[in-house]
């Protein structure tokens, strides 16, 4: 599987990601926060408004992760160009004050869970902040979410905090943080 992160720049692509992302949020979440919970956090920090705000205020950086078949010999002989789908997506920024890069999301579809795509994506951050020159990658879960959890432990992640987030209306993000070096 060839694996790529391409950036969203354009109006078009952050309209798609708040799409994908709204897509995603509302298969998977509703199981462990609940459905109201979900709607606000997709109102307000999944929408295009939030994407956009994300990116104009806090740096932000999203790509879509995108896979295609690796091609045969044949096929590449023949001049054929992978044919890339979009899996999930992943988006966070660089904190110059701690020297690291906050990794704020990492979703996948439904049937593109199970398929180490979250370890590309882990993988694809790892060069990122060597390339940057940044200490560590970092980035919260819920501390509900079993399978992320497991996932991130396997990558190097150590849970350095827990915390509980007022995010208004009365829901609460309630987190781990988790850590791990950078790569030399």
């Amino acid at each position: 599987m060839v694996v790529e992160f391409q950036p969203v720049v354009t109006g078009e692509e952050k309209a798609e990601l708040a799409e994908l992302a709204g897509e995603i949020w509302r298969e998977y979440w509703p199981a462990l926060i609940g459905e109201a919970q979900t709607e606000y956090m997709v109102a307000n920090f999944q929408s295009l408004e939030a994407i956009e705000r994300d990116m104009a205020e806090h740096a932000y950086e999203y790509w879509f992760v995108r896979a295609a078949d690796e091609l045969t010999e044949s096929e590449l002989a023949a001049g054929a160009e992978p044919a890339f789908h979009t899996v999930g997506y992943t988006g966070g920024h660089v904190e110059p004050e701690t020297n690291r890069f906050f990794i704020s999301k990492i979703y996948l579809l439904a049937d593109e869970r199970g398929k180490h795509f979250a370890s590309r994506v882990i993988e694809f951050y790892d060069r990122l902040c060597a390339d940057r020159g940044l200490a560590a990658l970092y980035l919260t879960v819920n501390k509900h979410n079993e399978l992320g959890i497991r996932a991130y432990r396997a990558k190097g992640f150590e849970t350095i905090d827990a915390v509980e987030t007022d995010i208004g209306e009365g829901f609460v993000m309630d987190d781990f943080i988790m850590e791990k070096p950078a790569s030399a």
